[in-house]
């Protein structure tokens, strides 16, 4: 996990060159410089620059309107960007323009619309656009497409249904279909389930499969890291950085000099906790423990850790943002919703699925994490 304080440097100067950009940006579209446009829409993106889904759709129009099909698809594919963040419907209705223009899409961006599908939660509009690869567009579906339909379906909690799919797909499934049904059966604490795909991946690839994934934990994969990263996500750690500081931290880690203060913190924490709702769910506890042990087990997750260091060093009002290597659990995913409100602090986490904003007790994903 990563922990960052905001950078304070000249935050005028940037929000106004931030103002003239987007200016610059909208006077391009207007003008149909369109080749220019998608370059410096780009360059906003890169640079970390918010820009509205209507500047988007405004600019996509005009790529329609000209027949410029590669710069309309360059826009399109930041479907996959507002998915990752969050803003399901936003990249919905993105692919649901470029299509209304008269553009064909390719199956690069069909993964992107499983996200957003996942994302809000509508696996049935999901399943559709799946149908429609080669009923509307004739694009064979590729291993990868049915990873991520099954990784759509799983992500809400639909596990039975992704056995289902798997079970009437037309090829036999991969070896990374199984894995992901595998992850997404031990976030949802289907412990049954799991074991099964797990038995499968070590039937068919043995070296997939590491001691965490084995015990019934979430496992770790190279593909979802980068590679300078792969070490680190490996060994399961993760990474809190504090300024020119990085500590890591694993589930139950004593290894920090501080770490009673941590541990504390997050005790006195509990009672706040349940009394606006909070119930934690055991059931990701996936070892054979009493019912308080499973809660205090819950209560050393890394993520929590790593948020109880930040508040401890950061400023009052300062957003907290966590880079966790791993796929949150649904049980830390409730419970900062809830410490957001508790704190009153942003809560920005970077799970190995997408970004999540906690504030006031709400996530951007909608809980469709």
């Amino acid at each position: 996990m990563k922990y960052e304080q905001p950078i304070n440097v000249s935050t005028d100067q940037t929000l106004n060159k931030a103002v003239s950009t987007i200016e610059e940006f909208d006077a391009l579209c207007k003008e149909r410089k369109l080749n220019e446009a998608v370059e410096l829409l780009g360059l906003l993106e890169r640079n970390g620059v918010s820009v509205d889904v209507g500047r988007y759709l405004f600019l996509m129009n005009e790529c329609g309107e000209a027949h410029a099909l590669e710069q309309a698809k360059r826009v399109a594919k930041s479907v996959m960007g507002f998915a990752r963040n969050g803003h399901g419907e936003d990249a919905i209705d993105m692919f649901t323009e470029f299509k209304k223009i008269g553009l064909k899409p390719d199956g690069q961006m069909f993964f992107g619309v499983f996200t957003a599908c996942s994302v809000v939660g509508d696996v049935k509009e999901g399943l559709l656009h799946f149908e429609s690869m080669s009923k509307d567009y004739g694009i064979v579906p590729s291993m990868e497409h049915y990873k991520s339909v099954v990784d759509m379906l799983g992500s809400v909690g639909y596990l039975n249904e992704a056995l289902e799919f798997i079970e009437k797909m037309p090829m036999v499934p991969g070896v990374e279909v199984w894995e992901t049904l595998m992850k997404q059966c031990r976030v949802y604490g289907e412990t049954e389930l799991g074991d099964r795909c797990c038995e499968l991946v070590q039937l068919l690839e043995p070296s997939r499969l590491d001691e965490q994934s084995k015990a019934g934990l979430i496992p770790v994969t190279a593909s979802d890291i980068t590679k300078e990263k792969e070490k680190k996500k490996l060994s399961g750690y993760n990474p809190l950085e504090n300024k020119t500081k990085v500590y890591e931290y694993r589930a139950g880690d004593t290894s920090h000099p501080e770490h009673e203060k941590l541990y504390s913190q997050l005790r006195c924490l509990k009672q706040p906790m349940k009394e606006v709702g909070y119930v934690p769910e055991t059931k990701f506890v996936l070892h054979d423990i009493d019912p308080e042990s499973k809660e205090e087990a819950l209560l050393a997750h890394s993520e929590r850790l790593a948020l109880s260091q930040a508040l401890l060093t950061s400023s009052p009002r300062a957003p907290i943002r966590i880079i966790k290597n791993l796929r949150v659990c649904g049980d830390c995913h409730n419970a900062l919703k809830i410490i957001s409100k508790i704190v009153g602090r942003l809560i920005v986490a970077r799970d190995a699925k997408r970004f999540h904003h906690f504030e006031n007790g709400v996530c951007s994903c909608n809980d469709y994490w």
